[in-house]
């Protein structure tokens, strides 16, 4: 279907997809009001079951970790054995509404959302899609958070507390709090949270209206005009879900902004602490409002900046470095709102035809797509076993699969990517993350950055083919805390700084990895992952027993031929 131009066209356009718009409304509210109920309910039981049955331990481990850590000191551990019965006891509370209110939203929008899915243009048989899709996936979907949900509380949050409890070094120094500052401390973050949460309160309330309009302009513009996120026929009547739906999105807003306002104002005790100074702490409050304020103009693209006080609360910041900080984020400020605007200007779809952007779900299936192909070639190799894998089916002992075998298949990219000269991550065959199309995702930027490093100093040590293939099994096999601990591995290069850095490149891998595998959608994924490696392994082991049977009987009928030739000779 090709985009009006006209304004006939577009005005018949416009008028002929709002009969097609309410049939579908109406269709996905229906499913809503079906399927809602059932899967908010199976949120709300089963995530009330895990906090209430997870809650005693939850208490006393975190208790237990705290009191034996030495990350931090003496004082800081004895306000926080103090202050944490409070959370703690909030935590049932809090957890159990947020499912009511996840649970009921999860429930309404996913069948809602997925009728106007289903007339996508790449689906066939549209019809039936629209009344079976978000129907039962939905049920199934409520069944998938409640073992996330699980996954986090029972895996993650005992992975976070065994963390904190683990030793560090002699010369680390642990994370402490002057006990003179504690009253100043609370003080400040107690003024904090009264006044910026009224204050941003205001600001967000005053602001919303604004962002209502704005966004109700850009919604109908892109409709009329076929940009933005509504270029493909299937979006147009989606475009009317998203306007229905944008107040909403106000409202959501409105109250982040609320919530966050606590939390703003709670780091002025620790401005007060850091600086030593308790009207330092006080000029934070008032600048956590205008920095708000700048942040939502940016937002809304209603002003450059803000007009609102900003009083500085850094003792060591210099004025005349402070100002030419301040015109260059100005300006960079300026580019990326030049930048913006071109992209939700006329040239928008040139620009999302010529740019492929990658979701970070994409990102999160290749990674699991590759531990799965290298799995099986690990498995080939006897670098994985199945003793390996019933040790994390059976008894939990996961580290070598969870950690070892992501960490092996990062490397394997990064190696790739050094020896292609490529400017970002190699994937897949002619798939090639960058900075240009990665996930803008605060995770993703995070993961990227990181592994863009150590590609580039992979790249400078040039590796050797020898080299690389014994680095990819001591990743599998070898501790790689010392450098020692290669000397009986035979690394082909002699050299203890490079192995040193490779080392470090290794325990950075694994630790990014330790990272990723506390999301509560990496255990669910990688379980499934480990299920299928442990029939390639059974597999591997019943052909090698199979071919090794064959041989032994080939050698027992060689060795009988061999005493029949034996007697006979003796004979005659």
């Amino acid at each position: 279907m090709e985009v009006p131009r006209g304004f006939l066209e577009t005005l018949w356009s416009f008028v002929s997809f709002l009969p097609f718009f309410f049939l579908l409304l109406l269709l996905g509210l229906f499913k809503a009001l079906i399927v809602g109920p059932i899967s908010s309910a199976i949120i709300l039981i089963g995530n009330s079951s895990v906090i209430i049955g997870l809650w005693p331990a939850h208490f006393i481990w975190t208790y237990y970790c705290l009191a034996r850590t030495k990350r931090i000191g003496l004082v800081l551990k004895t306000l926080a054995l103090i202050l944490f019965p409070l959370p703690l006891l909030l935590w049932p509370v809090t957890g159990i509404a947020a499912s009511l209110i996840g649970g009921i939203a999860y429930g309404f929008f996913t069948p809602l959302m997925a009728t106007f899915e289903a007339v996508g243009e790449s689906i066939t048989s549209k019809s039936y899609h629209c009344f079976v899709d978000g129907s039962l996936s939905t049920i199934k979907g409520s069944c998938t958070v409640v073992t996330d949900f699980s996954d986090f509380c029972f895996h993650s949050y005992f992975s976070y507390m065994d963390e904190l409890r683990e030793m560090v070094s002699a010369d680390a120094k642990p994370l402490e709090i002057r006990l003179s500052l504690v009253p100043s401390c609370l003080l400040a973050g107690l003024i904090g949270v009264v006044v910026d949460g009224v204050l941003i309160t205001v600001v967000a309330l005053y602001k919303s209206p604004y962002m209502l309009l704005k966004g109700w302009k850009r919604l109908l513009e892109d409709l009329v005009g076929r940009e933005g996120p509504f270029l493909e026929t299937v979006c147009v009547p989606f475009a009317g879900l998203a306007i229905c739906l944008w107040p909403l999105a106000v409202v959501g807003a409105v109250i982040a902004s609320v919530f966050s306002s606590f939390f703003l104002g709670l780091y002025s005790g620790v401005i007060v602490h850091q600086e030593d100074s308790f009207r330092m702490g006080c000029n934070y409050i008032i600048a956590a409002v205008s920095l708000f304020d700048e942040y939502v103009n940016d937002l809304l693209y209603i002003r450059e900046g803000t007009c609102l006080p900003r009083p500085c609360y850094r003792k060591k910041t210099d004025s005349v470095h402070g100002k030419r900080v301040l015109g260059e984020r100005k300006n960079v400020d300026l580019n990326s709102r030049m930048n913006s605007s071109r992209l939700v200007s006329e040239q928008s779809r040139t620009l999302k035809k010529a740019i492929t952007l990658y979701k970070p779900v994409q990102v999160w299936e290749w990674l699991f797509k590759s531990c799965e192909v290298n799995g099986r070639i690990l498995i080939r190799d006897g670098l994985i076993n199945v003793k390996d894998v019933e040790q994390c089916l059976v008894r939990g002992n996961c580290k070598k699969l969870f950690i070892q075998l992501p960490a092996w298949t990062v490397l394997q990219c990064l190696l790739t990517s050094a020896k292609s000269n490529s400017s970002g991550l190699v994937i897949t065959d002619g798939v090639e993350l960058t900075e240009l199309n990665s996930p803008k995702d605060k995770v993703f930027v995070w993961l990227v950055g990181p592994l863009m490093i150590m590609k580039e100093q992979i790249k400078n040590l040039k590796l050797t083919e020898d080299e690389e293939y014994c680095l990819r099994k001591l990743v599998m096999v070898s501790k790689n805390e010392r450098t020692e601990d290669w000397d009986s591995t035979g690394f082909p290069s002699s050299d203890t700084v490079r192995k040193a850095q490779l080392q470090a490149i290794i325990r950075r891998l694994q630790g990014m990895v330790a990272s990723m595998s506390r999301i509560p959608t990496f255990r669910r994924r990688f379980m499934n992952l480990v299920k299928v490696l442990y029939i390639e392994a059974l597999e591997t082991g019943a052909s090698e027993n199979r071919a090794g049977g064959i041989l032994k009987t080939e050698r027992d009928q060689t060795r009988k031929l061999d005493q029949t030739a034996t007697i006979d000779m003796d004979v005659v």
